[in-house]
């Protein structure tokens, strides 16, 4: 389905830090909710990313879920995040609208399994 290729897109470009198709892939709006509880929005989100204060060194996505409207979608899954310090395991939750003809993420929520 095109919002699982989307979001394996959208995912596998914060872990090759390729901002040009991460900037496409989140609305101007966008926020991230992170597993500790704090949040980012876009600009915040993709800074850290380049930076490298927020370095995925992988992002597997296990078992989705997709719930699908005309301009909404929301698709659901476990994620295995791999950073230096090692993996986190956890529950992602992502919305895409459609804007402009194009599917864009606008919420993350990820909550950790523990």
């Amino acid at each position: 389905p095109l919002i699982l290729r989307l979001e394996t897109q959208r995912t596998q470009a914060l872990v090759a830090k390729d901002l040009a198709t991460a900037e496409r892939l989140h609305a101007p709006d966008y926020q991230l909710i992170t597993p500790g509880g704090g949040s980012y929005d876009k600009g915040g989100y993709l800074q850290a990313v380049a930076s490298g204060d927020l370095n995925y060194l992988g992002w597997q996505i296990e078992s989705p879920q997709l719930r699908l409207a005309p301009t909404m979608a929301l698709i659901r899954y476990r994620a295995a995040l791999e950073f230096a310090s090692g993996t986190v395991r956890c529950w992602h939750t992502d919305t895409y609208e459609l804007r402009d003809g194009q599917w864009q993420a606008v919420w993350s929520q990820a909550t950790a399994i523990k």
